[in-house]
C-alpha cells in the first residue's frame, strides 16, 4: 500500500512551513535560471528575499499557457537539454504546443503523486489496470501507467481506440480498475452491450477518470453503465500530468499534494485571491518542479478548496470537482452558460441517451443555443406528441438552470460522434454566417 502517511497526514501548521521553505526554493531557482521568469520578476519588483511569508505569493505575476508558447519550445525550461529525460506536449490544436519537461527527479515525484492518488480509491498490487488513455505526448496515459506501476500493480498499456478489442481486454484479462476519459468509459459500456458482454462476465470494479470534468450524473452513467466505483483525478501537462489532485474513497472532494503545489483561487476577471471556500479560477505554483517549474500558473478550472481534515485522514486540502473552465464558457445573450450545467440537467432525465452537442449560431444580432441529445429509444422519433412534450420539458428545465431560451433537438441513438479522448461538445459557429 502507497499511503505515505509522515507527509499525507501533516498537521496544517507543518504542511504550510514546508510550502513556505519549498515556494522561497522555487522563486529562487525560477529568477537565477530561467531568464524570462528572471524578467517577469525583476520587472514586477520581486526577488527571491522578498518572499518572507506564503501570502506574498500574491506579488508574483501570474503565468498562462500563452507563456508557454510564447517561449516555444523549451524557453521556460530550468535545466539543460542534456538533464531533461522526458518531454510531453499538448494536443497544440490551435497555435503551437506546450511543451513541458522532465528531469530524472521530476518523474520520481510525479510516480509519487499519481501513486499516492490511485492507493488513496483503494488500488492495490492486486489490481489488473487497463489503460484506456492514448499514449504519445499526452501525459495521461505514462503519467498513471508509472504510478500505477510504483503501488505494483498490473498494467495494460491498450491505449485508446479499436473499443472493441478493449472490450475483450476487459474480459479476458479480468481487468478490475479502468483508466480513461468518463466519456470514453461511457462509450466502452456501451459497446459491451452490444457485444453481449454483461457486467457479470467483467471484475471492474473500479474506475479511474480524468483528462476531462465529469458532472455528479455522468458519473452516476457510468458506473450504471460498468458497475464500477467512478473516481476523479486531475491534473495538466503544464503542472506535471495527473496526479496534481485525486479523489479517496470517500469522494468529498480532490485530494491536493501540497508538498509538490501551491493553490490558490482567484477572481478571474481581477486576479484578486478570494477567501476559503469561496468559487473561482484555480491558480497553482510548483514547488518541486526542475524541469519546467510554474509560478502561479492559471488553470482556467473552476473550483473551491476546502481545509478541514478528511474522513480518511488526509490533512491536504481538497478541491472541489470543477465545475467548468472560464474558457469553455459560453456567453448567450449577455448569461454564462457552462456545458456542465446543460449536462446535469439532460442526464437526469428519462429517455434522454448520455451523449449531447452545444450548437451555437448568431443569427442576425442575436446569439442561439441548440442543444441536440440522443434518444434512447427510436421508436419515440415516430410519436409526435410524446417528442413535442418530451422537448417542452427539457426547454423548460433548462431555462430554469441557464436563465434563457434554447432550440431543443431529439435525435437518433447513437447518432452523434463518440471519443476516445476528450469529448467536444460545443461546436460555436459564431462568426461563420447562418451556418
Amino acid at each position: 500500500m502507497f499511503f505515505q502517511k509522515e507527509i499525507e497526514t501533516m498537521p496544517r501548521s507543518k504542511i504550510r512551513e514546508l510550502q513556505l521553505e519549498r515556494l522561497k526554493w522555487t522563486v529562487a531557482y525560477c529568477y537565477e535560471n530561467i531568464p524570462f521568469y528572471h524578467k517577469r520578476l525583476s520587472d514586477a519588483g520581486v526577488t527571491p528575499d522578498k518572499i518572507k511569508c506564503l501570502s506574498d505569493i500574491q506579488y508574483i505575476p501570474f503565468t498562462t499557457k500563452a507563456d508557454i508558447r510564447d517561449t516555444y519550445p523549451f524557453g521556460l525550461f530550468g535545466k539543460p537539454l542534456k538533464e531533461i529525460v522526458r518531454i510531453h506536449a499538448s494536443s497544440g490544436t490551435t497555435g503551437k504546443p506546450t511543451v513541458v519537461g522532465y528531469t530524472r527527479h521530476d518523474l520520481d515525484v510525479w510516480s509519487d503523486c499519481v501513486a499516492r492518488l490511485c492507493t488513496a480509491v483503494g488500488t492495490t498490487d492486486e489490481d489488473i489496470v487497463q489503460i484506456s488513455f492514448g499514449y504519445g505526448l499526452f501525459t495521461g496515459a505514462l503519467g498513471l501507467h508509472y504510478g500505477l506501476e510504483k503501488i505494483g500493480a498490473t498494467v495494460v498499456p491498450a491505449s485508446s481506440g479499436n473499443t472493441q478489442k478493449q472490450v475483450m481486454l476487459l474480459k479476458d484479462f479480468g481487468v478490475t480498475a479502468l483508466v480513461s476519459t468518463p466519456s470514453y468509459a461511457l462509450y466502452m459500456s456501451e459497446v459491451a452491450k452490444e457485444m453481449g458482454v454483461s457486467n457479470d462476465e467483467l471484475k471492474l470494479r473500479l474506475g479511474l477518470f480524468g483528462s476531462e470534468g465529469c458532472t455528479p450524473e455522468m458519473r452516476m452513467q457510468v458506473e450504471k453503465g460498468f458497475g464500477l466505483f467512478a473516481t476523479d483525478n486531475y491534473g495538466m501537462s503544464e503542472l506535471m500530468g495527473p496526479g496534481v489532485s485525486g479523489e479517496c474513497e470517500h469522494r468529498c472532494g480532490l485530494h491536493i499534494n501540497e508538498d509538490h503545489f501551491l493553490a490558490e483561487v482567484i477572481d478571474a476577471q481581477t486576479g484578486d485571491v478570494l477567501r476559503e471556500g469561496e468559487s473561482g479560477e484555480l491558480v497553482v505554483t510548483t514547488l518541486t518542479k526542475e524541469g519546467i517549474p510554474m509560478l502561479r500558473y492559471r488553470t482556467k478550472d473552476i473550483t473551491r478548496l476546502h481545509y478541514e481534515p478528511c474522513a480518511c485522514g488526509r490533512t491536504f486540502a481538497r478541491m472541489e470537482k470543477t465545475t467548468g473552465r472560464t474558457d469553455d464558457m459560453l456567453k448567450i445573450r449577455g448569461v454564462n452558460v457552462f456545458p456542465s450545467q446543460i449536462e446535469s440537467v439532460l442526464i437526469s432525465l428519462e429517455n434522454i441517451g448520455p451523449h449531447y452537442q452545444l450548437i451555437v449560431r448568431r443569427e442576425g444580432y442575436m446569439d442561439t443555443l441548440e442543444v441536440r441529445v440522443e434518444l434512447i429509444d427510436s421508436s419515440l422519433l415516430d410519436h409526435y406528441g410524446a417528442l413535442e412534450q418530451m422537448q417542452k420539458t427539457i426547454k423548460s428545465k433548462l431555462h430554469t438552470v441557464l436563465g434563457i431560451d434554447c432550440k431543443v433537438s431529439l435525435i437518433e441513438p447513437k447518432s452523434l460522434e463518440r471519443f476516445q479522448g476528450k469529448a467536444k461538445r460545443v461546436i460555436d459557429l459564431r462568426g461563420q454566417g447562418n451556418a
